[in-house]
């Protein structure tokens, strides 16, 4: 990093911003494969949140490759890339007090833990949406398995591509015959007993 690049320290800080909302801020990283449900849960979660009166943002995979990822495809070194931009977005985010809530395929536990490194301990919970590949594929909410099985798409993670499950993820999601609501309940039990959210 250049020398000459000094981090300015702002008089309000995230502890301050956390007593004004009324809630700590931290990162809620939804990882699992394509079709999982890990956009549908991490949406209904934020409607729940908002009604309850926490200052949420919800990053998205599709989202962010409009603007803050724009130009990147979809090779391992862009790939990378496009989760080191995400995990900057949302350490800032943290900081100025919001839970944020980021849902990625994010395959490779080692672009995981960068972005876990990025934030003090506690701050970064892991939520493995945890659904059969057979059913993602049954699911296949955007036609991209089928296209990967005509071998339209390379490189698709679960066909030709690996996917590594977190080994000890704070939150692990068995999203196979579940209603939302019941996966968004089962979170909101796991936010309080970690004292992320008040009861």
């Amino acid at each position: 990093m250049n020398k000459d690049i000094v981090w300015h320290e702002h008089a309000i800080d995230k502890a301050a911003r956390a007593a004004q909302n009324g809630h700590k801020a931290f990162v809620l990283w939804f990882t699992g494969l394509s079709g999982s449900g890990k956009s549908t849960i991490a949406g209904a979660l934020e409607q729940e949140l908002f009604r309850r009166g926490v200052h949420t943002y919800l990053l998205d995979g599709d989202n962010v490759r409009h603007g803050l990822c724009k130009g990147l495809g979809f090779s391992l070194a862009d790939r990378q890339e496009n989760l080191r931009r995400v995990g900057e977005a949302s350490k800032l985010m943290v900081d100025a007090g919001l839970v944020v809530l980021a849902a990625f395929v994010s395959p490779y536990r080692a672009d995981r833990d960068a972005i876990r490194a990025l934030l003090p301990d506690g701050e970064f919970v892991e939520v493995f949406v945890d659904t059969p590949l057979a059913e993602c594929e049954q699911r296949d909410p955007k036609g991209l398995y089928k296209k990967a099985r005509a071998g339209e798409i390379k490189n698709f993670t679960g066909i030709d591509d690996p996917y590594e499950a977190p080994e000890q993820p704070e939150v692990h999601i068995h999203n196979h015959g579940r209603s939302v609501s019941d996966v968004v309940a089962e979170l909101l039990a796991q936010l309080q007993a970690r004292g992320l959210l008040a009861v």
